[in-house]
């Protein structure tokens, strides 16, 4: 389990206005909460948090100067256009206690390669130490055939570790591989279409030909 200190600070302005001012010195602002305490409102060091929230389920360690605040990561919102930290809420958490959180699910290992693989749940959630928990779990798909499924209850969890998802939950899925047969459909003609024009019908010459007596006339002329 990752453990990360960050130096931050309490905050003292609020508002669409001073989260902006926040944002332009580097910073982002954050919200503490849990345990029963009063919400603490702080800014953190943008890039610091970036680099360790990379890492799922992080545990921070922020120091406030006067106090520390072992937190773990509850929502995190990003601006929609430029990928960048707008705000963070972190839950309290004490050392020895147990948390439920979702943790990603790495797949590995060598399936049916006619099928198409399909993940349907990249988390599964589950119980841990809050000092304990996994960055990943592992599923294996050795074996794996086209058509069949891994459920939460395939996941391999180590000691400690209480599965709290749906056992039957899908997890990943090995889609059959459809035939794909590229059909051009000829169209037939419609009735008289395509035919010869009978005798005497007088079908136009085409363009730039002579008509017979046309021909007759030139060679004449010479």
């Amino acid at each position: 389990m990752a453990e990360v200190s960050i130096q931050g600070a309490l905050r003292n302005e609020f508002g669409k206005g001073a989260s902006r001012r926040i944002r332009r010195d580097g910073l982002v602002p954050a919200v503490i909460y849990g345990h029963g305490e009063k919400p603490t409102h702080i800014s953190l060091p943008a890039r610091e948090v970036g680099v360790a929230i990379k890492t799922s389920n992080v545990l921070l360690n922020i120091d406030l100067g006067e106090k520390q605040e072992l937190v773990l990561p509850k929502s995190i919102v990003r601006n929609p256009l430029k990928g960048t930290l707008e705000h963070i809420d972190l839950i309290i958490v004490r050392r020895g206690e147990r948390v439920v959180v979702n943790v990603p699910v790495h797949a590995s290992g060598k399936h049916d390669p006619e099928g198409i693989l399909e993940h349907v749940h990249n988390t599964i959630e589950v119980e841990a130490d809050v000092t304990a928990i996994p960055q990943f779990l592992e599923l294996d798909l050795t074996g794996l055939m086209a058509g069949d499924s891994k459920l939460a209850s395939d996941v391999v969890l180590p000691e400690g570790i209480i599965l709290k998802s749906d056992p039957k939950m899908v997890v990943v899925h090995l889609s059959v591989r459809a035939a794909m047969e590229e059909v051009i459909p000829v169209a037939a003609p419609a009735e008289g279409e395509g035919a010869a024009p009978a005798e005497g019908e007088g079908a136009a010459p085409a363009e730039g030909a002579a008509s017979a007596e046309g021909g007759a006339d030139a060679k004449a002329k010479k």
